[in-house]
């Protein structure tokens, strides 16, 4: 009887560890080696509910230069990172700054400002970062957008860095730091 609880436990869909998400996709490589980037690319493994999360984005460093706000202004369209666009791969529903989000992979851009950043979930994830690639064909593929707030940093962040935190019912706040700003991007279970 003992043997068959604890298998039963172990096989329990409550307590089976998420599926893998995709891993993270690289383009262009013959003419930009990974290896020689200055904005090495990185990513961030979490859980969302029962959804297994990877979030692959290109980390830029400010290098003495003013990025958000100056050479990235507010109001206009960022791949929130460098390279390739920021890209999020989910294994089951979730939901990211309201936006409702099935199972699968996404590019993440963002509209900086210096209060609330717009964030816009995409279902295009093959064309090259750069906004100038951000055409009407790949904006048609938005699945929507939402707000989230920015707070002032007191010590700047170098490099562009993502963190997963754990939050409440199987959420997850996904905390975008760089330069003097910090955006909390809350992540919730699908239905």
């Amino acid at each position: 009887m003992l043997f068959a609880l604890l298998f039963t436990a172990a096989t329990s869909p409550l307590v089976a560890a998420p599926a893998e998400p995709a891993p993270c996709i690289t383009m262009n490589t013959a003419n930009l080696p990974l290896a020689t980037r200055k904005s090495p690319l990185d990513s961030v493994s979490f859980t969302v509910g029962r959804a297994g999360v990877r979030l692959c984005y290109g980390r830029p460093s400010a290098r003495g230069r003013t990025m958000l706000g100056g050479e990235l202004p507010w109001g206009k369209l960022w791949r929130t990172g460098a390279n390739e666009p920021t890209m999020i791969h989910t294994t089951g529903p979730i939901v990211i700054a309201g936006v409702a989000v099935p199972a699968g992979s996404y590019s993440i851009y963002t509209m900086p400002g210096a209060g609330s950043w717009h964030v816009i979930v995409n279902r295009s994830i093959s064309q090259w970062g750069h906004e100038s690639t951000y055409t009407p064909e790949v904006q048609k593929q938005e699945v929507g957008h939402g707000m989230v707030s920015s707070t002032a940093l007191e010590q700047p962040v170098e490099m562009l860095t993502f963190e997963p935190k754990p939050g409440v019912d199987g959420s997850v706040d996904l905390v975008l730091t760089w330069e003097k700003t910090s955006v909390s991007i809350p992540i919730e279970p699908g239905k």
